[in-house]
């Protein structure tokens, strides 16, 4: 019995320490390696993108049931092209955010001309403007996908020594590329919802709130199980003893249910709400939540995922907002505004929530993802809106035809490919010392668990699985 393993994850302690204590990153640095995102996937869109459209899709899955083999090539067909997507998008995303990232700036400059002067050679004054990949739609579906990509990516290189410390997510007070991954998927979902599109429920209210969260909860019970069950190594600082991500979304929209106001109204509320929890850490309660110190009640052990969903939920409500102003305002829900001047007012409110966050941050409060307070949530919406902002003002110069199966593939299923890459993410740690590999054999896992991701998640869209939880 002695020679029996005491836990699963022998080194649990010394990956808790790996990812403990850090500072972060300069903004600068962070928004110069975020912008290399809109780039690749332009970039992708300008060579050209996918082969099959989703006529070519559905017509695949319609001959499989009479042909096996008419099914064999068209899905051959569509993992090529899949695999392109993985070469040109993913695999150059890996890299930077890993063996690139000391020459990131460089690598945004060349980028950047490599972009410049691919829609020189191929723009031509015949195609539309608003084909391809100019709709509002497609470039905010990009952008989600995007921000999906950094952080599946990010979740499991931050247990390597090849990531840099840098880019992991920081203790108490500062930024980093990590920092923006909730926070970023909480802003971009709440500008695209049913409250920024100002569409109401047929169910009421709390039938609404249960089938959103009713998912939402299963899942952050499941990983709460599992990762004790396993040993799995968890950073209290970051939620707290059981709190974790999707416990998070749930109370965001518990919340957003309960207390339901019209669009072009909800900034305001999430303006009141964060300001009043901005006084409420100012006076005291920052000094709490920084604290290593629990009692054994459940609101001390969860502090830090309880009292930031103050900072979340507000956020979601201004992301309502400024989804309503910039896109849909006076407009069907079904038909946004197109891209065409509205990069101007992106770029605009992006300013000046670079302004705020630069003024919270030097005179209220440093920046803080684990209490989410003021200049965190007006940092994460200067950040996306600039990157949103590049996406608009860039798209219209590309004619590369529509977007990539890979951006498609995770957009249908955008919180399942999460799912999917914490499993992975779980298996790998379950299985593989990550703190003493070399660069090299770090380098290829990563490779292999986001081709793999990459992989699931297209046969998944090609077998036309939809799931959609938030």
């Amino acid at each position: 019995m002695d020679s029996l393993p005491r836990s699963f994850n022998p080194t649990k302690h010394l990956k808790e320490e790996f990812v403990s204590n850090l500072t972060g990153s300069s903004m600068l640095k962070i928004s110069v390696l975020l912008t290399t995102l809109p780039i690749l996937l332009l970039l992708r869109n300008s060579i050209g993108s996918q082969t099959l459209t989703d006529a070519d899709i559905k017509e695949a899955s319609a001959k499989k049931r009479d042909s096996e083999i008419v099914a064999s090539k068209n899905l051959k067909a569509y993992l090529a092209t899949f695999f392109v997507d993985f070469l040109l998008i993913v695999l150059p995303m890996l890299l930077l955010f890993t063996v690139l990232a000391e020459w990131i700036y460089i690598a945004t400059i060349l980028l950047s001309l490599l972009l410049v002067f691919s829609i020189a050679v191929k723009r031509s004054p015949r195609v539309p403007r608003l084909e391809g990949p100019n709709s509002f739609r497609t470039t905010i579906s990009s952008y989600r996908v995007a921000t999906m990509f950094m952080t599946c990516l990010c979740i499991l290189a931050v247990d390597f020594r090849i990531f840099p410390r840098e880019f992991a997510k920081t203790e108490t007070y500062g930024t980093s590329l990590m920092d923006l991954g909730v926070g970023s998927f909480v802003l971009v979902n709440a500008i695209i919802s049913r409250q920024a599109r100002n569409v109401s429920s047929s169910l009421t209210w709390w039938k609404a709130s249960l089938k959103s969260t009713s998912p939402l909860l299963f899942l952050g019970f499941a990983r709460l199980v599992s990762t004790t069950s396993v040993d799995y190594q968890v950073h209290v600082g970051e939620y707290g003893v059981h709190w974790n991500f999707f416990f998070t979304l749930a109370g965001v929209s518990i919340l957003t249910s309960i207390v339901n106001v019209p669009p072009k109204y909800a900034g305001v509320l999430g303006s009141v709400i964060l300001v009043g929890y901005q006084s409420w850490l100012t006076n005291g309660l920052n000094v709490y939540l920084l604290s290593d110190e629990r009692g054994m009640d459940i609101i001390s052990r969860n502090k830090e995922g309880i009292f930031s969903l103050l900072g979340y939920w507000g956020m979601y409500l201004i992301g309502v907002q400024v989804g309503y102003y910039l896109f849909f305002e006076n407009r069907s829900p079904s038909t946004p505004r197109s891209n065409d001047g509205t990069w101007i007012r992106v770029w605009l409110l992006s300013i000046m929530f670079w302004f705020l966050t630069l003024l919270l941050d030097w005179h209220v409060e440093r920046i803080s993802r684990r209490m989410c307070n003021l200049a965190y949530v007006t940092w994460v919406v200067a950040q996306n809106l600039q990157l949103i902002a590049i996406h608009v003002m860039l798209s219209g110069y590309v004619t590369g035809g529509k977007i990539s199966a890979l951006e498609k593939a995770f957009d249908r299923n955008l919180l399942p490919s999460f799912l999917l890459a914490n499993v992975l993410t779980g298996l790998v740690n379950l299985s593989v010392d990550t703190l003493f590999v070399s660069s090299i054999s770090a380098l290829l896992i990563l490779t292999a668990y986001a081709f793999t991701l990459s992989f699931v998640m297209g046969i998944i869209d090609f077998s036309g699985v939809r799931l959609k939880f938030w």
